[in-house]
């Protein structure tokens, strides 16, 4: 189990990692697969590598200036704010309605994201208008994403696309948000969190490293067409792989 475990969190992270997100949203189900409790291992522990892969993912596209701190300053915040209490909330709803919400997620983002291929590539700031929106909608996604055990990277992203952000400073500063709310909402579950430590650490360290690999790849090598494509297919994949 451990080394299945091992290779499947690794793979996905350093996919996870090109696209700004810490990859929650395929950590929990793997870990459901391998038969783990949603509440107590699955949710926990996918939101603490989604903070992890995010963080390492941050520090590279801080190396190549591709991050918006200032500017997404109030996002991060929401974010910080509200990722617990959706962890919160996630105590007194039904698993299989947990479930029903990431599924529906998964699709709308992805959905929202094939839209956005139509699009050129911006080249001016993001217009001042969409910013209190944004804001809001950045703490609605860590609400959300603590209630999934996710970082909320798959609204957040798409929310900065439409902001006007570039794909590439979209992705990295989604890292900057996402760290935020991930750790944040890993502090509202670690009192019912009981995934082994060995297991833990073990799958701490594959993410630490495959975030690094796969933050590189996407900050010195991909395209952005080729980012929101790959997006895209993943998210359809899993939201079939979760009705299945």
């Amino acid at each position: 189990m451990l080394t299945t475990a091992v290779v499947l969190i690794f793979l996905v992270s350093v996919l996870f990692a090109m696209l700004g997100m810490g990859g929650g949203m395929l950590h929990v189900p793997i870990l459901l697969w391998l038969g783990f409790d949603l509440k107590t291992v699955a949710q926990p522990l996918g939101i603490l590598l989604n903070g992890l892969t995010s963080l390492m993912a941050l520090i590279t596209y801080w190396r190549h200036g591709l991050v918006d701190w200032k500017g997404s300053l109030p996002l991060a915040l929401a974010a910080l704010a509200l990722a617990p209490l959706g962890a919160w909330v996630a105590r007194f709803i039904p698993e299989h309605a947990l479930l029903i919400m990431f599924f529906i997620v998964i699709i709308l983002a992805a959905f929202r994201t094939l839209q956005s291929l139509r699009k050129p590539e911006p080249v001016d700031s993001p217009p001042r208008d969409r910013w209190v929106w944004a804001t809001l909608g950045a703490g609605l996604a860590a609400l959300a994403g603590g209630m999934l055990g996710l970082g909320g990277g798959t609204f957040i992203s798409p929310l900065l696309m439409w902001m006007g952000y570039p794909t590439k400073q979209a992705v990295a500063t989604t890292a900057y948000i996402v760290t935020f709310s991930s750790f944040s909402g890993f502090l509202g579950r670690v009192e019912y969190f009981h995934a082994p430590w060995t297991f833990t650490v073990i799958l701490s360290i594959t993410v630490i490293v495959a975030a690094a690999i796969g933050s590189r790849l996407m900050a010195t090598k991909a395209k952005p067409q080729w980012i929101k494509v790959a997006y895209s297919l993943l998210l359809v994949g899993v939201g079939i792989k979760l009705v299945l």
